[in-house]
């Protein structure tokens, strides 16, 4: 089972910037594509950001383009998202998890959700 442990989260104003950090349970990450998904209250899960294996390639959903940034520091283990330009619909339980299929529109995680990390965007 693959898990992961995200921090970062927290209450910042409209504009304001957070960076949450995907930690795995005992394993590399480097051998797995890994994506950021979200949850808000009352509505699905939706892939936000993912980033391959492969070449470090990225895909990111429309609504984030130009604010969020996803990496890997592959020494310290770690996968960020940036979120800088921090909006209301941008809140959510943000969790990681390793890319099933590909790093693209129709990302899909693998196992289990961790616990997430809350992030409140208010004005």
């Amino acid at each position: 089972q693959l898990e992961f442990v995200e921090s970062g989260g927290g209450s910042v104003q409209p504009g304001g910037s957070l960076r949450l950090s995907c930690s795995p349970n005992g394993f590399h990450l480097g051998a797995y594509s890994m994506g950021w998904w979200r949850q808000a209250p009352g509505k699905e899960y939706e892939g936000v950001s993912c980033i391959n294996n492969i070449n470090d390639g990225t895909y990111y959903r429309d609504s984030v383009k130009g604010r969020l940034t996803i990496s890997k520091d592959s020494p310290k283990n770690t996968v960020y998202l940036q979120m800088d330009s921090l909006m209301r619909e941008d809140e959510g339980i943000y969790y990681c998890a390793v890319v099933a299929s590909g790093c693209n529109e129709r990302m899909a995680a693998s196992g289990s959700w961790g616990q997430g990390t809350q992030v409140t965007v208010y004005s």
